[in-house]
């Protein structure tokens, strides 16, 4: 019988979850009947139900959110919903997850389509963490304390949780890894490399002492040989989001070509090179707000998910808003929520039938509460 490597049995254990087909008719439907239906289901279910849209949500999909904003955001606010049975979650897989975690054991937390998932979440499993941490735990005199990205999955979130470090999201980072380094001399950053680097930069600690960890290479990769990983201050892990990873320095200077006075804006997802190009970054939230506060006539190049920069720009058409990537490139992941599948899920929920429920077993809920109460606490 063939041995299987530690990086093929993470593989296979990772399994895609399983979304049940839809009948025909939710795809044979227009877009108005679809609409409609939606619009009935959702007013018999009435206070029972709150449903969240992430920004890169389809507007189709958006008029239905009574929340819309940034994942951790957004569970929050569901929380808070102490009188809704059932959490609808327009987003994908780790976001339900949090969801679930935030949320009160009365309440149900849907996934309107099971194959939701998120490309850089999937880039970091249990396995090949825990291999890396054991590598490097036995490497490494120095201690090291582990901080997740909010993209990331249930189970990674706890693993933090239980060695005693925390979540990030994308406008924290720089005060999670402050917080970090008053407790260990070194830091493993999943699963993010780009988040990782640009806050590193940004608190000025220098290129050569943050390495980057390929989980598919023995002892992390090149990049971790000699003395590397005893300098490093941070260590990366080798994963990055699509769609960010899509904009480039080349874009920056024909944006600024074509319009002198335009400014540029990015999700810190994007490289190095982009961000300390750009004249402002930060999260979706922070994208959402400097553009709607900017004063009429200005023109903003933005480098973050398609969807929400054209959403933008119906929003303010006082001022120029486009996104630096000519190409359009929606997060594929997201787009699967298609209204089909809120109107199925929805009319499942109006028949009694709860379908696609995410839920975090107990211990790995429970230390992945323990981690994100952490990430409230220090920063």
């Amino acid at each position: 019988m063939a041995t299987l490597t530690l990086g093929a049995l993470a593989r296979q254990a990772h399994r895609t979850p399983v979304q049940e087909p839809l009948p025909d008719f939710y795809f044979q439907a227009s877009a108005e009947e679809t609409q409609a239906a939606i619009g009935v289901a959702r007013a018999a279910l009435r206070d029972r139900l709150v449903i969240l849209g992430h920004h890169y949500q389809r507007d189709e999909i958006i008029r239905w959110a009574d929340y819309t904003g940034d994942s951790f955001k957004l569970s929050q606010l569901a929380a808070a919903r102490s009188e809704a049975d059932f959490i609808l979650f327009c987003g994908v897989h780790f976001m339900a997850e949090s969801a679930d975690i935030l949320s009160a054991n009365h309440q149900r937390v849907i996934l309107p389509n099971m194959t939701a998932g998120c490309s850089m979440a999937d880039m970091a499993d249990i396995y090949q963490v825990r291999d890396c941490w054991d590598q490097l735990t036995g490497l490494l005199d120095e201690k090291i304390l582990p901080i997740t990205y909010m993209n990331s999955a249930a189970n990674l979130k706890a693993f933090v949780g239980e060695r005693g470090g925390t979540v990030c999201t994308s406008s924290n980072a720089p005060a999670a890894l402050r917080w970090a380094f008053t407790q260990a001399p070194k830091v493993l950053f999943f699963p993010d490399q780009h988040l990782g680097r640009n806050t590193g930069a940004r608190m000025g600690i220098p290129l050569e002492e943050m390495v980057l960890w390929d989980p598919f290479e023995q002892g992390g990769g090149p990049d971790c040989a000699g003395d590397a990983l005893r300098r490093a201050k941070i260590i990366l892990w080798k994963g990055h989001c699509s769609v960010h990873g899509r904009f480039t320095l080349e874009q920056i200077r024909q944006a600024r070509a074509h319009y002198p006075d335009v400014n540029v804006i990015v999700h810190p997802e994007c490289t190095l090179d982009v961000v300390q190009a750009a004249d402002d970054v930060g999260s979706t939230e922070h994208i959402v707000k400097v553009i709607g506060a900017a004063p009429s006539g200005t023109k903003w190049a933005v480098g973050t998910e398609i969807n929400l920069v054209n959403r933008l720009a119906k929003q303010h058409p006082d001022k120029l808003i486009f996104c630096l990537d000519p190409v359009v490139c929606p997060c594929s992941t997201m787009y699967r929520i298609h209204p089909a599948y809120l109107r199925w899920a929805l009319d499942n929920l109006v028949a009694g039938r709860v379908v696609n429920q995410v839920t975090v077993p107990p211990e790995i809920r429970h230390w992945a509460h323990v981690a994100l109460d952490r990430m409230l606490a220090v920063h």
